[in-house]
């Protein structure tokens, strides 16, 4: 019995460490398979969008939808649902925020879009959600979303949506966040 009990404590002594790990590799694993994948829409701060600019864009619509996390207690609203716009040039739209609490948070908004296919075509260079949010207490705020839509995008394409979900990370430990945004970058 005790050559089952020692053999079972050693498995245990090696599962726990590799599970551990396998934790901290699920970030980039995720960000590898959405990229091959084209599954969630990620989307990234775009610096080199210049030669996308072009005078003979098409129209389409893109949708803002926000949604908060169960925890997050703020209003999260886009100022417009829809609106329409041209391929292949720059376009801004706002979030209202607002604190709803009697306390100082901070949230971060990640998001999507879908179909997942345009999610190469979009390109962001001014938002929100590259950095966190700080409000005081009862304190709003209209976050702004610089994009540009390639004209590359398949014409099968008519309509984007663009989705973000808030999160409060106010208690986040800073050493935990440190970790995810070098993951994310």
């Amino acid at each position: 019995m005790k050559k089952e009990a020692k053999k079972t404590l050693i498995k245990l002594v090696v599962a726990v460490p590799l599970m551990f790990a396998f934790g901290f590799a699920l970030v980039p694993l995720y960000d590898v398979f959405c990229e091959v994948t084209g599954i969630n829409g990620k989307v990234f701060q775009s610096e080199y969008s210049e030669e996308l600019v072009t005078d003979d864009g098409r129209t389409i619509a893109i949708q803002f939808i926000s949604t908060n996390n169960e925890n997050m207690p703020w209003t999260f609203k886009p100022s417009e649902q829809v609106m329409k716009i041209e391929t292949g040039k720059y376009h801004g739209a706002t979030f209202y925020v607002k604190n709803t609490t009697d306390k100082k948070m901070t949230a971060q908004a990640v998001p999507s879009v879908a179909p997942s296919n345009a999610a190469a075509h979009l390109k962001k260079l001014e938002c929100f959600c590259f950095e966190q949010q700080e409000l005081m207490p009862g304190e709003e705020a209209l976050l702004p979303v610089k994009l540009l839509v390639s004209n590359e995008l398949p014409s099968n394409i008519k309509n984007i949506i663009l989705s973000y979900t808030i999160f409060d990370i106010t208690d986040y430990d800073d050493e935990v966040l440190a970790h995810n945004q070098m993951a994310m970058e």
